[in-house]
């Protein structure tokens, strides 16, 4: 026993010096390697040295003067050794495989090594960035020079108005809920709290909408990205117009916003990627066009469908289906068009060259060249380019292999996909783009606040005028004494006071904005009666009989009966038939205020090439700072109509302007990223812009005014700051 200890011993010694001869002559990392080799042998020696002591277990010296163990358990069929079980002899000890129990000197080597490695790890990353950022500005200047090639012609002009449907979709999907609300409040019986959350949801669903797709749209391109928020919209929209309860309608509405809110974001980069450097700015702001064009499409659809309730049909009293329906259906074809012509065009080429798709990428730029040389009569012209420089990639989606689950693999490609969009968004808020990012956010919201804000408030001030009108007409009767009268025509804004109706029939007849207070009805009979805003308070009804009417009992306040019968009552809440000429007056009003964006469409894709971005975006602010001021002499309905055109008509070339420089500020790997964000505070700024000013409704004209001309002086202030981009390659 101890002959075989000495033995072992012999053979670790000699294992350590043949350690020391490795690190002089091959490096130090297989000799350590065979260092740790020795201590595991050591540790393993003491505890087999026992059960192998009757075995013929010892170290035999080779001719090479190396040593071997000579029972065949140390040796397996391929010569492999225990302590490199698992490892041919040729193979390379690699630092993270299992290399035996390190001693405890080695520590502070493994701290060094380390912290060597992630100094490395952080140089390479730094060398890294600083070549791709060198590869993405290469590639702007070859890009910008394609583009000038391939020329401005028919494959613009088509993708013009192709995505321009996307755009009128988002125009579209703003007015849709204002229209169907005077109806839709009465169909689903809404109380004022969800008449507001009803008409707030399509901005909420599109600030989330703006935010997630314009991430994705940088990660898996414009198109795709484009298709997906279209096709949410367009079948959420649908559904809309179908179901038939408030919270269903709501989830519906909330969705297709989120669908419609990547569609701003979206366009105007994939447009910008197509366009060369003196075209940009005039195309950009034609392409602003569709918005106005689907609020006029949206005014018109509602003045055509909505006050036709003819074409309404119901199943019973559990599913009906109102001409405002109707007009939610309607509203969704823009989107679906969109969508079909949009399967007809191709990915955006300067997106595939950011992701190192260098093929793809030339066969849609040889497309545009050839589409727009043929339309143009030069069709022999040949495409001249033939290598594009490329971005070096930073990170891909990681292929599984077919052994991970089909389940496991979408979770760990959207879990990765999270990050990603993530990551490029915080590098929106690196020191580069830092100060641009502040400042454009101060200018999108402070825009934000005060036109949505006011654009909402000019047509709850002409509601607010109307009713003051509406009210300065009412006839009063007090004390009045009706007997054996038969009422078959509409009552319509009348007061009656302490009277007395015996024996009276009212039959077939529509009441709107009547009020009777402290009245006694005795022996009368109600037939086929609808009402609208009328009230019966304090009254006492004697022997009277209901038949067939919408008088329910929230109708009769504080009201006494005795001996009265309700038969066969209307239920649920029905539309309001007697507002057709208030509901033709707020369509009208609204195609007004669209319409009048037009000449301010027209200044601003004339000019914005030749006076730039800023000029334009400031000095449109500044002059609808001024025009705020008018709103205090707006005390009549055609006054603050003509307001609106005004307002609209100028603030239009303000957003004209963000929309491009919003475009021209960031790099194109990042583009609908800080779009998508910048968008969302947009919508997040017309909400808290909306819940103010419909306060003040009816109380007071100066805090409105206050807050639109001070936010729109600051935004013109700041976007002075911003730097200009007019005459600058795409990014």
């Amino acid at each position: 026993m101890e002959e075989g200890y000495r033995d072992r011993t012999a053979f670790i010694k000699g294992a350590k010096d043949i350690a020391k001869e490795v690190k002089r002559q091959a490096g130090k990392k297989v000799g350590r390697h065979m260092d740790k080799m020795g201590d595991e042998y050591t540790k393993r020696s003491y505890t087999r040295f026992e059960e192998d002591d009757d075995d013929d277990d010892y170290p035999v010296q080779a001719q090479d003067g190396s040593y071997y163990r000579s029972n065949s358990r140390a040796n397996d069929e391929e010569g492999h050794s225990d302590s490199t079980e698992g490892h041919d002899e040729d193979d390379e000890i690699y630092e993270g495989e299992y290399q035996g129990i390190p001693r405890a000197d080695s520590a502070g080597k493994a701290d060094g090594q380390a912290q060597a490695q992630a100094q490395a790890q952080f140089r390479d990353l730094t060398a890294y960035e600083a070549e791709r950022r060198k590869d993405q500005e290469e590639l702007a200047q070859q890009y910008e020079t394609i583009l000038q090639e391939c020329g401005h012609g028919r494959f613009q002009w088509t993708l013009y108005f192709v995505l321009g449907l996307a755009l009128m979709a988002d125009g579209v999907e703003i007015f849709v809920v204002g229209f169907v609300l005077p109806s839709a409040e009465k169909d689903m019986c809404l109380s004022e709290p969800n008449k507001g959350m009803l008409g707030l949801i399509v901005y909420l669903g599109m600030m989330v909408g703006a935010f997630v797709w314009g991430g994705l749209a940088d990660r898996i391109g414009r198109r795709q990205t484009l298709l997906i928020s279209l096709s949410l919209n367009s079948v959420f929209a649908f559904f809309s117009s179908f179901v038939q309860g408030y919270s269903s309608f709501l989830f519906c509405r909330l969705l297709s916003g989120v669908g419609i809110g990547g569609s701003i974001p979206i366009v105007f980069s994939y447009y910008s990627e197509f366009l060369a450097q003196e075209k940009r700015g005039e195309h950009l702001s034609w392409l602003c066009m569709f918005w106005m064009i689907g609020g006029i499409y949206a005014a018109a659809m509602a003045w055509a469908i909505i006050p036709h309730y003819g074409w309404s049909f119901q199943m019973g009293s559990a599913y009906q289906f109102h001409s405002w329906r109707v007009f939610v259906l309607v509203c969704a074809f823009p989107a679906v068009a969109a969508i079909a012509a949009l399967n007809t065009m191709p990915e955006s080429p300067r997106f595939y060259l950011e992701n190192g798709k260098h093929d793809e990428a030339w066969m849609i730029l040889k497309q545009v060249h050839d589409t727009n040389m043929r339309a143009k009569g030069y069709p022999e012209r040949v495409f001249s380019v033939t290598t594009i420089k490329t971005v070096k990639q930073m990170d891909e989606l990681v292929d599984m292999g077919d052994s991970v689950a089909w389940h496991q693999k979408w979770r760990m490609k959207l879990t990765q996909l999270f990050h990603q969009v993530w990551s490029n968004f915080l590098t929106i808020f690196n020191p580069e783009f830092r100060r641009t990012t502040y400042m454009m956010m101060a200018v999108w919201f402070s825009m934000s606040f005060s036109y949505y804000g006011l654009t909402v408030w000019f047509p709850d001030m002409i509601k607010y005028l109307q009713k003051q009108e509406y009210a300065s007409r009412t006839k009063v009767f007090i004390k009045e004494k009706v007997e054996h009268v038969t009422f078959n025509f509409t009552l319509e804004n009348q007061v009656h006071r302490n009277g007395e109706f015996f024996n009276n029939k009212f039959l077939n007849l529509k009441m709107k904005s009547m009020v009777f207070e402290d009245s006694l009805f005795e022996e009368c009979y109600f037939e086929d009666i609808t009402s609208s805003n009328t009230f019966f308070r304090n009254c006492t009804f004697i022997s009277t009989l209901f038949y067939n009417t919408d008088l329910f009992k929230y109708r009769l306040v504080n009201s006494k009966l005795t001996n009265s019968t309700f038969l066969h009552n209307k239920e649920g809440c029905l539309l309001d038939f007697s507002d057709e000429n208030n509901a033709y007056m707020i369509y009208f009003v609204s195609f007004l205020g669209t319409l009048a964006v037009l000449p301010g469409n027209i200044v601003s894709a004339l000019l914005m090439d030749k006076i730039g971005r800023l000029r334009m975006l400031a000095g449109s602010s500044v002059i609808s700072c001024v025009s705020c001021f008018f709103l205090s002499f707006g005390n009549s309905e055609s006054a603050m109509i003509a307001l609106l055109c005004l307002f609209g008509g100028i603030s239009i070339a303000s957003w004209n302007a963000l929309d491009v420089l919003t475009v021209e500020l960031y790099p194109s790997d990042k583009r609908t990223t800080a779009f998508g964000f910048l968008n969302a505070l947009c919508k997040l700024a017309a909400v808290l812009g909306i819940s103010i000013f419909q306060s003040f409704v009816g109380i007071t004209k100066a805090v409105p005014i206050l807050f639109a001309s001070g936010a729109l002086a600051a935004g013109s202030f700041l976007a002075l700051k911003l730097p200009e981009t007019r005459g600058i390659v795409l990014q």
